[in-house]
């Protein structure tokens, strides 16, 4: 490759990388929900709402006195038994009790045939 080309590639690879590490994910609705005077500061004094959000954070400016940018509260999260068997992912080998399964932290069910019947929990948001 020619100087020029390799110029071009680092240039489009630096502004990809750049907007992936822009900001975080929004929280949810539900993480924002919290007592104003239970807020955990989040921002620099004079943050913008926009600001605010790109760094992954809550932003409410209606209660005067507390944080407006506030961090949010962690997502609640459960593992759950998969209900459709053609989802399952093995956990187990052929032939493990349902003992020997639940004793690895996963689910067990011996249904239907040709699906694993031990098998890994999902995670599943609250």
């Amino acid at each position: 490759m020619d100087l020029k080309a390799i110029c071009v590639l680092s240039v489009i690879l630096i502004v990809a990388l750049s907007t992936l590490a822009e900001g975080k994910a929004p929280p949810t609705r539900c993480q924002c929900k919290t007592v104003p005077k239970e807020r955990k500061n989040c921002g620099y004094p004079g943050i913008s709402a926009v600001e605010c959000k790109k760094a992954g954070c809550c932003f409410n400016a209606s209660v005067p006195g507390v944080p407006w940018c506030f961090a949010p509260k962690p997502k609640k999260v459960k593992k759950v038994c998969p209900n459709d068997p053609y989802t399952r992912i093995n956990c187990g080998f052929p032939g493990i009790t349902a003992k020997e399964c639940e004793k690895r932290g996963c689910c067990f069910r011996a249904r239907p045939a040709g699906v694993p019947w031990c098998f890994y929990r999902r995670v599943v948001e609250e």
